[in-house]
C-alpha cells in the first residue's frame, strides 16, 4: 500500500476504513509449504508463478555476493534502487496484489494508489488467515481461567472527592467508608467497584443520577506534635454511562474488530477489588508475605511472592490470566538495623565516612518509617533526607523567641526516650522549610514498600532463585492461587455476575520441526538437523569463516599472567581455526598489560603500536582480558573502541581465562566470526531458496527496539537500535544502527528524517533508509518485500506504534526511488506476558524437554489467542532452568499475504539462526539482536550526556532538539554485528 509521493499533502494520506476491509477481503493467500523428516529435504524448486514486468530474469546459481552490481552509482549512495539479479533460480511472484489496503509494487506501472491512515479509527490490525496446519498436534494447558460474561447491566458514575487527595490508598478509603454507611440506604444495596481514582462501577443503576456524601475519615497527621485528627470530605457521585456489554459479545464472538476497551477495564476492575484490599497491590499484581515467606536478599532488602492477574479477550471468550509474581520489597526493619545491612558493617560503634553518607541518603529517600518510641502510638512518616550532623550536635528552635533545644534533651524531656547513637545522624522528615529530626533509632521501616531502584548483581541472582520454578511446581503455585482467591466466593465476583473457571485452559498445540541448518562443505558434518532446539560445532565448519590475520590481545586482569593469557589466546586461535577461519596463531604485538583505569591510553597505545608494526595496515580484531568484577571497563572499552577508534573487540573474563572449556572457546569463536562480517550456519531451505515469502523475490528482515532508562533515572534518554538482513536470500547477517531520543519516548525517531543543508537543500536520512542502501550494496537488489519485527511494544502503543513507524518506512522508501513502496510486514514481539504454556502431563518425557518444559517449536494460535486478530504464542527455544516463557508475535500489517503456517514456520526457523550459540532462542534474532545493539549503545553515553542539556554537533530527531545524539559508530563497525 504506497503512500504518495513526498510532496503531496499529507491529507492525501486518509484512508476510509471500509475500503481498507473490502480490499483485505479480497486478498488471495500463498500455498502453504510444509518440509519435516529425518533427513535433508530434497532441492525443488518452489511452486510457480508469475514474474512481475519489471523483473530481470533469475541468472544461473551463482552464491557469491555481487557488490554495486546494476548500475552506476549516484551521490547519495544509489538512491535510484533497481532492481536486478540474484542467484536464486526462482520464479517471482507478482508483487502488486492487494492486502490491508490496495497494494501495488510502483515499479513505474500505473493503476490506483492508496495512502496510510494517519488516525486509528481508520485502521484495523491484520485479521488472521487461519490456523496453522504444520507440525506435531499435542493438548498443553495454559494458565488461563474461563471466565462467563456477567449478564447484568454495567454502570460507570464519576466521583469526585473534595478536598483532591493524590493518595489511591486514602481514596479507597474513603469510598469504602462511604459503602459502608450508605449501601443499604441510599445505594440501593448496590456493591460498587472502585478504581481509586475517578470512577466507580457497579451491576445495575444506583437509585439516583447524581447525588453528594459527607465523609469523615480518621487520618494521621506527619507532624510530630499533630495528634490523629477527623478529616471530612465531600464525595459526588454522578452518572457517567453504561457499558456496552453487546459490543463486548459480538467482539468475543468475531463478529466486531474493535475491542469495547472501557468494559474490559470495568470487569478487570471488578475482579481486583478483593485482591486490592487483601494484598498490596503494584501494578497488575499482588504481593503479601503472607503467600510465601519473604526471602532475604541482602542490603536491608527480601523478595515477597505475589501473583499477577489480568483479564483478556480470547477466542474462548473472557479469560483471567493468573502468574506467580516475586518482586523486591524493603524489609521492615529497625532503620539502624537496615543501615548496618545496607552497608554491611557495624554502625552502633563505629562513625560513617562521607560514602557511607551519601549510600544511606540515597537508599532512605521516599521511604516510609514508623516511630517506635511512643508506645502503641506508631505515627508514620516519608523520610526526606538525612542531616549532615550527627544527633548529639542538632539543636532546634523550640518557641518563637528561638530558644534552642538539642534533639537528645528534647526526646528524653517529651518522651522519656533516651538516645543512646548520638554519633548517629537524623532521619529529615517533612519538607525542607520544615523538617522535622527522628533519630535513627527511633524509627522502624514501613512494610510493604517495593524496591524500584537498580538491585546489584547479588540481590538478582538471590531474586532468580526465588523466582526461579519448575514448570510442575509454577503450575501447582497457579491453581493453589486461583484456589485461594475462591472467585465464587469473591461478593464482587457475585455481585457483578462474572463465574471463574478454576480450571486451566486446555490448548490444541503444534510443535513445528527444526529446520535443517547448512554448514561448509568442509567439514565432515554439512548439514545438521537440531535435536530438542540444540546442536554443536563438533565436525562442523562456519559455512563463511572470516580471516584475521592482525589480532593483538590487553589484558587488564592483574591475576592473569602473561603465560597464562599467552595460553588462552593460542587456544582461541585454534578453536577459531577448527570452526573454520583463517586465524594467525600470533598476536601482531606481544600482549599488553594494562591498568583498568587507564583502559582508554592502553587501547590507543597498542591500536598505534600494531599500526606501526604493520605499516599502517589497521587491526581487525582486539582480544580484552577483563577482572570479572570490572565495573564501567567494559562498557569505556566498547565505547572507545566502536566510536573512536573503529575496532572490532572480543572480551573475555577472567574466570574463563583461568579454566579453559571447548564449548566456551566455540562460542567465543562464533562472536569472534559475526562480528568480522562471517555467518556461522544458514538455514539448508535458504540456501535451497525454498522459504515462502521469503526466497521468492529480494527480501528484507529488519528487527527493532527501544530500550528505556531505569526506574529513578528521569533525565537519561531512551536508545532505539535498527538492524537489517544483509544477505538475502539466506538472512542471517545483519547490520545495525543506534540513536538516542527522548527520555522514555517508545516511538522511533530516526527511523526517517529530514533536514536542510545549506548546498543540497532537502536532505532525507534515517536508520531504514540507511539500511536498506547497505543492503542495495551488500546484495546488489532492492529489497522488494520488509519483514519488521518490532520489539517491546505494550498493546497499548500497537496503533501509535504502527502508524508513526509504517509511515516512517513508507516515507523512507519514498525518498529513494519514487514509486518504490516494498510490501511490508509489521510484527510484534512481546516478552514481558504472562501467558504459560505447561505440559498435558508432566510424567510424559516424550512431550517435555530435560527441564521439564514443552519442547522448542510448540507453537498455539488457537483458544488463547485474540479472537480476530494475527496473533500466536511460539515457544522456540528448550528450557534451561525455570518456566519457559514463550514469545507473543502480532502480526498488525501483513501485505505479503502470509498464510499463518508461513509467518509461523519462518519465525521459529529463524530463531535457530541466532549467531552466538549452537541454540534455539526464544525471540527471532533481528529483534534479539535490536535488543543487544540498543543495550550497547547505552556505553555510548559518556557521564557528562546523563543530562539533558543539547549540543550543537550532530543532527537531532525532529523535537529532539533536547537529546545530545550518540557518537556516531566507524563505518566498519555499522558493516557487522558489532553487538554480539
Amino acid at each position: 500500500m504506497p503512500i504518495r509521493q513526498m510532496k503531496e499533502s499529507s491529507e492525501q494520506h486518509l484512508v476510509m476504513k471500509n475500503h481498507l476491509q473490502n480490499t483485505m477481503n479480497s486478498v488471495q493467500r500463498a500455498p502453504k509449504t510444509a518440509q519435516n523428516g529425518k533427513g535433508p529435504p530434497p532441492a525443488h524448486e518452489p511452486h510457480n508463478t508469475k514474474q512481475p514486468h519489471n523483473q530481470a530474469s533469475p541468472p544461473s546459481k551463482n552464491r557469491g555476493r555481487r557488490r554495486g552490481r546494476g548500475g552506476r552509482k549516484s551521490d547519495q549512495l544509489d538512491v535510484c534502487m533497481r532492481p536486478s539479479s540474484r542467484p536464486c533460480t526462482v520464479a517471482h511472484k507478482p508483487v502488486n496484489q492487494a492486502s490491508n489496503g490496495s497494494i501495488q509494487n510502483g515499479h513505474g506501472s500505473g493503476g490506483m494508489e492508496m495512502g496510510f491512515p494517519t488516525s486509528t479509527k481508520s485502521l484495523n490490525f491484520a485479521p488472521r488467515p487461519g490456523y496453522g496446519q504444520v507440525g506435531t498436534k499435542c493438548i498443553v494447558k495454559a494458565n488461563h481461567f474461563f471466565a462467563e460474561l456477567p449478564d447484568k447491566d454495567l454502570n460507570q458514575y464519576d466521583v469526585t472527592i473534595t478536598p483532591e487527595v493524590a493518595s489511591r490508598k486514602v481514596n479507597r478509603a474513603i469510598i469504602a467508608e462511604l459503602v459502608r454507611l450508605y449501601k443499604e440506604s441510599d445505594l440501593g444495596m448496590r456493591l460498587p467497584a472502585y478504581d481509586g481514582r475517578k470512577s466507580l462501577y457497579t451491576a445495575g443503576e444506583l437509585p439516583f443520577a447524581w447525588k453528594e456524601f459527607t465523609i469523615k475519615l480518621v487520618g494521621e497527621e506527619d507532624g510530630i506534635n499533630g495528634p490523629k485528627r477527623e478529616r471530612e470530605y465531600k464525595v459526588v457521585l454522578k452518572f457517567v454511562a453504561r457499558a456496552n456489554m453487546h459490543h463486548l459479545g459480538q467482539f468475543l464472538a468475531g463478529k466486531r474488530a474493535d475491542a469495547p476497551q472501557e468494559v474490559l477495564q470495568i470487569l478487570d476492575i471488578v475482579l481486583r477489588e478483593l485482591s486490592s484490599k487483601r494484598y498490596c497491590p503494584i501494578g497488575r499484581s499482588f504481593f503479601s508475605p503472607d503467600i510465601r515467606a519473604p526471602q532475604r536478599l541482602g542490603e536491608g532488602l527480601e523478595s515477597w511472592c505475589g501473583f499477577y492477574q489480568s483479564i483478556r479477550p480470547t477466542q474462548m471468550g473472557l479469560s483471567l490470566n493468573i502468574d506467580m509474581a516475586s518482586a523486591a520489597f524493603i524489609e521492615p526493619l529497625p532503620v539502624i538495623e537496615f543501615v548496618g545491612q545496607l552497608l554491611g558493617k557495624d554502625v552502633l560503634s563505629r562513625p560513617l565516612s562521607d560514602s557511607d553518607h551519601v549510600k544511606i541518603k540515597k537508599a532512605l529517600r521516599g521511604v516510609k518509617v514508623e516511630v517506635i518510641h511512643r508506645g502503641s502510638v506508631r505515627r508514620k512518616y516519608r523520610v526526606s533526607g538525612l542531616t549532615s550532623q550527627p544527633t548529639r550536635e542538632l539543636v532546634f528552635p523550640v518557641d518563637d523567641n528561638l530558644t534552642m533545644k538539642s534533639v537528645v534533651e528534647y526526646f528524653l524531656e517529651m518522651y522519656s526516650f533516651t538516645i543512646q547513637h548520638t554519633h548517629l545522624p537524623c532521619l529529615q522528615v517533612g519538607n525542607q522549610k520544615k523538617a522535622n529530626y527522628l533519630p535513627m533509632e527511633a524509627c522502624k521501616i514501613v512494610e510493604g514498600q517495593r524496591y524500584t531502584k537498580r538491585l546489584n548483581e547479588r540481590q538478582i541472582t538471590a531474586l532468580l532463585k526465588v523466582t526461579c520454578q519448575r514448570p510442575r511446581d509454577r503450575e501447582n503455585d497457579i491453581l493453589q492461587t486461583v484456589q485461594h482467591n475462591a472467585y465464587d466466593e469473591d461478593p464482587y465476583a457475585k455481585e457483578f455476575g462474572i463465574n471463574i473457571s478454576e480450571k486451566f485452559a486446555s490448548v490444541e498445540a503444534r510443535i513445528l520441526p527444526a529446520p535443517w541448518l547448512k554448514y561448509h562443505d568442509t567439514g565432515k558434518e554439512k548439514d545438521c538437523l537440531p535435536q530438542v532446539g540444540q546442536w554443536n560445532m563438533m565436525n562442523k565448519k562456519m559455512i563463511n569463516g572470516m580471516t584475521v590475520s592482525r589480532w593483538a590481545c590487553i589484558n587488564f586482569s592483574r591475576s592473569v599472567q602473561e603465560s597464562v593469557a599467552r595460553g588462552f589466546c593460542n587456544e582461541l586461535a585454534q578453536m577459531c581455526q577448527v570452526s573454520g577461519m583463517e586465524f594467525h596463531p600470533e598476536p601482531v604485538i606481544p600482549i599488553y598489560s594494562a591498568r583498568s583505569e587507564q583502559v582508554e591510553k592502553a587501547l590507543k597505545h597498542v591500536y598505534h603500536a600494531s599500526m606501526n608494526r604493520t605499516k599502517g595496515k589497521e587491526l581487525e580484531l582486539l582480544l580484552a582480558i577483563l577482572p570479572d568484577n570490572n565495573g564501567s571497563l567494559y562498557g569505556d572499552l566498547k565505547r572507545i573502541c566502536e566510536t573512536d577508534l573503529g575496532l572490532i573487540s572480543q572480551c573475555c573474563l577472567t574466570k574463563h581465562v583461568f579454566k579453559i572449556s571447548k564449548q566456551y572457546l566455540a562460542n567465543v569463536a562464533l562472536k569472534i566470526n559475526v562480528k568480522m562480517g562471517g555467518r556461522n550456519t544458514v538455514l539448508l531451505d535458504a540456501i535451497s531458496c525454498r522459504i515462502p515469502l521469503v526466497s521468492d523475490i529480494p527480501t528484507i528482515i529488519f528487527g527493532a527496539d527501544v530500550t528505556h532508562p531505569e526506574n529513578g533515572e528521569d533525565s537519561s534518554p531512551s536508545i532505539a537500535a535498527v538492524v537489517a538482513s544483509q544477505d538475502w536470500p539466506e538472512v542471517t547477517k545483519y547490520a545495525g544502527l543506534v540513536c538516542a531520543q527522548a527520555h522514555r519516548q517508545e516511538l522511533i525517531q530516526d527511523l526517517y528524517k529530514t533536514w536542510q543543508d545549506p548546498v543540497r537543500g532537502t536532505v532525507s536520512g534515517g536508520m531504514i533508509r540507511d539500511l536498506l542502501i547497505s543492503f542495495r550494496k551488500a546484495t546488489g537488489q532492492k529489497p522488494l518485500r520488509i519483514i519488521f519485527y518490532r520489539d517491546g511494544v505494550s498493546e497499548g502503543q500497537f496503533y501509535q506504534v504502527l502508524l508513526y513507524e509504517l509511515d516512517a518506512i513508507r516515507k523512507a522508501c519514498a525518498s529513494l526511488e519514487p514509486n518504490y513502496q516494498p510490501l511490508v510486514t509489521f510484527i510484534v514481539v512481546q516478552k514481558r506476558h504472562h501467558t504459560r504454556l505447561f505440559a498435558n502431563n508432566h510424567r510424559d518425557r516424550s512431550s517435555t524437554d530435560k527441564s521439564g518444559n514443552i519442547l522448542p517449536g510448540t507453537v498455539v494460535d488457537s483458544k488463547i489467542c485474540h479472537p480476530t486478530e494475527f496473533d500466536f504464542y511460539l515457544c522456540s527455544h528448550a528450557g534451561i532452568q525455570g518456566t519457559s516463557r514463550p514469545a507473543h508475535y502480532h502480526v498488525l500489517w501483513d501485505e505479503n499475504n502470509f498464510t499463518a503456517d508461513g509467518i509461523q514456520s519462518l519465525t521459529n526457523n529463524l530463531c535457530y539462526t541466532y549467531a552466538r550459540c549452537t541454540r534455539s532462542v526464544s525471540v527471532v534474532p533481528p529483534a534479539y539482536y535490536a535488543h543487544l545493539a540498543a543495550f550497547r549503545a547505552r556505553f555510548y553515553m559518556e557521564p557528562e550526556m546523563q543530562d539533558n542539556s543539547s549540543t550543537g554537533g550532530g543532527m537531532k530527531a525532529a523535537g529532539e532538539s533536547g537529546v545530545r545524539p550518540l557518537p556516531a559508530l566507524k563505518e566498519n563497525v555499522k558493516r557487522v554485528m558489532f553487538y554480539c
